[in-house]
């Protein structure tokens, strides 16, 4: 392979976790984005997902978007929703990432595919979920609809910047990650060290 691209499947592997991190914000949010940007031109799918950027997938996504986003502003919905949108994030995770990397062998890119596109999806999901839960314990549920837009906010930025500028993406889900186990951390740390104490 020649160093363009090496590059070419870098930026691939880059922009496919990066869509996959806002799969675990919001399930079609980044579907959307990635229907457009290949629709218009600023993105190019790996044969076979094609489909991805045709315009019956936009009205498709767009439909399932704004459902979706509607659903987690209605308070009891919101959680049975995270209880069902884990397993299918890790599904849209996987095929985000796939649609995306290119310049790799068809079996190196399922497994880039489900391990880091999957994975990444569902550690989002499970920190955003962990949050919202506490939002619900401490607020009553009143506080959810603020994580609701954060999560929406989150989807729609980090999925632009995979495809636009997808290092700078990266840099910011580390950052998020690190920050969800110290806090997951410092949480049930917390909680176990209080179950200790006489």
């Amino acid at each position: 392979m020649r160093n363009g691209g090496i590059l070419e499947a870098l930026f691939g592997i880059m922009t496919g976790i990066g869509l996959a991190a806002a799969c675990g914000f919001r399930i079609f949010v980044p579907l959307l984005v990635i229907n457009l940007a290949a629709l218009f031109g600023y993105l190019h799918v790996t044969p076979g997902f094609e489909w991805i950027g045709s315009c019956s997938a936009t009205i498709t996504f767009g439909t399932a978007t704004a459902l979706e986003i509607l659903a987690y502003y209605i308070p009891w919905l919101d959680n049975l929703l995270d209880a069902i949108a884990s397993p299918v994030s890790i599904i849209a995770g996987t095929i985000a990432a796939a649609s995306v990397i290119v310049d790799v062998p068809a079996h190196i890119k399922w497994i880039l595919a489900i391990i880091a596109g999957g994975g990444i999806a569902g550690f989002v999901q499970g920190a955003t979920s962990a949050i919202r839960t506490k939002s619900s314990l401490l607020t009553g549920g009143l506080g959810n609809p603020l994580i609701a837009t954060l999560e929406l906010i989150g989807a729609l930025v980090t999925a632009v910047f995979a495809i636009v500028v997808p290092v700078a993406c990266i840099v910011l889900i580390a950052v998020f990650g690190v920050i969800a186990v110290y806090r997951t951390g410092r949480f049930f740390f917390r909680r176990t060290t209080r179950r200790q104490a006489p």
